[in-house]
C-alpha cells in the first residue's frame, strides 16, 4: 500500500515540476531552460519549442524599431502579439493541454 502511495506522490511532483518548466517556457529567454533540462518530457518541449519561436519573434520585432515610420508601430503590434501567445500558452499550460498556437505552431516542429 505504501508503494503505491509513493507513486502517487512521485507523479504529483513530477506533474508539478513539468508544469513549472512548461509555464517557464512563455518567460522569455526562460524558455531555454526546459528546452535543455527536460528533453524526454513530451508536454514540456512542445511547450518549450513554442516558447522559443516566440522569443524569437521578440528579438526579431526589437529590429523593426529601426525601420523609420513605421518601426514603432510593427514593433507595438509584435509586442502585443507576442504577450497574448505567451499568455493563451500559460493557460494552456494551467489547463494541462497542448494548444498549438497560431502561427507558432507551424515554425515550432522545424527546430
Amino acid at each position: 500500500m505504501s508503494e503505491a502511495t509513493m507513486t502517487a506522490n512521485e507523479m504529483a511532483t513530477g506533474g508539478t515540476r513539468s508544469m513549472l518548466m512548461a509555464g517557464m517556457s512563455y518567460l522569455g529567454i526562460l524558455c531555454f531552460v526546459p528546452l535543455m533540462m527536460n528533453k524526454d518530457d513530451e508536454f514540456v518541449h512542445f511547450h518549450a519549442k513554442q516558447g522559443l519561436v516566440l522569443w524569437m519573434w521578440s528579438v526579431l520585432a526589437m529590429f523593426a524599431l529601426h525601420l523609420p515610420g513605421i518601426g514603432k508601430f510593427l514593433f507595438g503590434l509584435s509586442s502585443m502579439a507576442v504577450v497574448v501567445l505567451a499568455l493563451v500558452g500559460l493557460v494552456s499550460v494551467g489547463f494541462r493541454r497542448n494548444w498549438k498556437l497560431p502561427i507558432i505552431s507551424s515554425i515550432a516542429p522545424l527546430l
